[in-house]
């Protein structure tokens, strides 16, 4: 003890000022102990609160604010960046136009010249023939047409090619395989009604004249299949009228028509090609009111 306890006699226990102190520090901890325990963190109410207020302020006026955040912060979870609208200038251009597109036409056409040119190339190839009278060669508008006769190549009322003939078709398929464009064989009769065991009418005797000339020009040949196309007409295009043997003879023909541009007759349905069920000698075809609509000669040989 000290030596003013010895003296004087001091006080029993601890001053009452510390009690009070412990009891405001106990409260104190308990009241904080209270608040942290109460406290909770809801986002979700949170961005509520914020959303209703940036409505209230006319932030923005797209998302609900009722809607979850989509954000990645909890700053601005709601938006997004605004697409930036640039200002039209008033500005005058001159522009040309190309006037052939006005006008477009099925395939590639050729200019005249050109057309001429090729012409000329293939009436210089089948010079020979022409000159016998096997064949003629013809320049349209934008077609090419090869005119075969009838006179040494089909018998009378036959599709069967005469043997010899194929070297004139061979010749033709040289002088066509370096062009472009479509090749239509089209098969034409007179108008003399025919009815054998083979053809019934002359739609089925064009038909099968075209298919014999179409598989002799496809066979080794390098011009791609499908290039080709048939057509039968009968006696529905004459050349001239069918009012003497000559003229008759004229119409009975094969035509292969090389086709740059739109074809004038292209209202008319073609015949798919038939290359590659074909044999060498025609067999009659089945009936049909229209041949160049419905038509898939098969050929075959008694």
């Amino acid at each position: 003890m000290s030596d003013d306890c010895e003296q004087t006699k001091c006080p029993e226990g601890i001053p009452a000022w510390v009690m009070t102190f412990a009891d405001l520090m106990s409260l104190l901890l308990a009241f904080f102990v209270l608040l942290f325990s109460f406290s909770e963190m809801d986002v979700q109410k949170y961005k509520q609160v914020a959303g209703s207020m940036s409505e209230a302020f006319g932030v923005q006026r797209q998302v609900k604010v009722k809607d979850p955040p989509k954000g990645i912060n909890v700053i601005a979870r709601e938006f997004s960046p605004g697409r930036t609208q640039p200002t039209p200038l008033n500005q005058v251009r001159q522009s040309t136009q190309d006037d052939f597109r006005q006008f477009p036409v099925l395939g590639m056409e050729k200019k005249k010249s050109d057309l001429e040119k090729e012409g000329e190339k293939i009436k210089l190839a089948l010079k020979d023939e022409i000159e016998k009278g096997l064949i003629e060669v013809d320049i349209e508008d934008q077609k090419i047409v090869i005119r075969i006769q009838e006179k040494g190549s089909f018998p009378s009322g036959s599709a069967k090619m005469i043997e010899p003939f194929k070297e004139v078709i061979d010749k033709i398929n040289m002088a066509i395989q370096p062009t472009s464009g479509r090749i239509v064989v089209s098969g034409h009769t007179d108008d003399v009604p025919i009815h054998t065991s083979y053809f019934r009418s002359n739609w089925e005797l064009s038909a099968s004249r075209a298919v014999t000339v179409l598989h002799e020009l496809s066979k080794n040949s390098i011009i791609e299949k499908e290039r080709f196309e048939i057509k039968a007409f009968a006696d529905t295009r004459p050349l001239v009228a069918n009012d003497s043997a000559a003229n008759r003879a004229k119409n009975r023909r094969v035509e292969v028509t090389l086709v740059y541009g739109k074809d004038k007759e292209s209202g008319l349905k073609d015949i798919p090609p038939l290359l590659d069920s074909m044999d060498d000698s025609p067999q009659p075809l089945s009936p049909t009111a229209n041949v160049e609509n419905d038509i898939q000669p098969q050929v075959k040989e008694d």
